[in-house]
């Protein structure tokens, strides 16, 4: 085991973390391209708020786990600072993508863009201590709550009541952000969260006969 993490280790410190490093930044308009060849050329321009918000969570982690490195801190505010300009409409939904100068591409339809920029703007004021950084990683987590019933609320396109089904990466990812923001939002709201989930998987996405975790069941 020991080999392996030695391996996993230097192949993230020494391979991947420095390549991200130096072609993923967009020093002109803010924020990462995430659309790169295996040589670090951009080949599509366009920024996916997903990845965005990976991208902070990453170097944020990283500032935060293993080392104060300043470079990391400065990667993950250049994403995060285009994040705020640009990421939201007025209602404070994230945009699914954006162009590489932060102009709104495709409507915020799916609910993992606000999963993902909550993660990273939590992570981000673990080491910031500013206070926005925090308002926006809550204020984004109470919203995801508000839609989880209907996630895509106005985009989705399944008509009403014809197949109504629950999917399973909701629970999933609530699980892992909950624990994530357990420093803004406080362990008993993360034990209220965790009882749901644990409910929704076992009782509710678990397939006895055949012991398995459905990905989508009925409403």
């Amino acid at each position: 085991m020991k080999a392996y993490s030695s391996l996993y280790k230097n192949e993230l410190l020494q391979g991947i973390i420095p390549f991200w490093q130096k072609h993923s930044p967009d020093y002109d308009h803010g924020g990462y391209f995430t659309c790169l060849d295996q040589y670090g050329n951009v080949f599509d321009r366009d920024k996916f708020i997903w990845l965005q918000g990976r991208q902070v969570w990453t170097f944020s982690m990283l500032y935060d786990k293993l080392e104060p490195n300043e470079s990391w801190k400065e990667m993950a505010l250049l994403g995060a600072d285009f994040l705020e300009k640009y990421g939201r409409d007025r209602s404070g939904n994230w945009y699914f993508s954006l162009t590489s100068n932060g102009e709104p591409l495709v409507q915020p339809y799916n609910i993992f863009s606000d999963c993902f920029a909550a993660m990273g703007f939590a992570a981000l004021y673990k080491i910031t201590g500013e206070q926005k950084h925090g308002d926006i990683a809550l204020s984004t987590f109470e919203n995801i709550l508000k839609k989880q019933d209907n996630s895509k609320g106005i985009y989705n396109k399944a008509y009403p009541g014809t197949r109504p089904l629950r999917n399973f990466s909701l629970p999933m990812i609530l699980c892992n952000l909950s624990l994530e923001m357990e420093h803004i939002l406080g362990s008993e709201q993360v034990e209220r969260l965790a009882r749901q989930v644990i409910h929704d998987v076992m009782e509710v996405f678990y397939h006895k006969e055949s012991g398995l975790i459905l990905e989508n069941v009925g409403s």
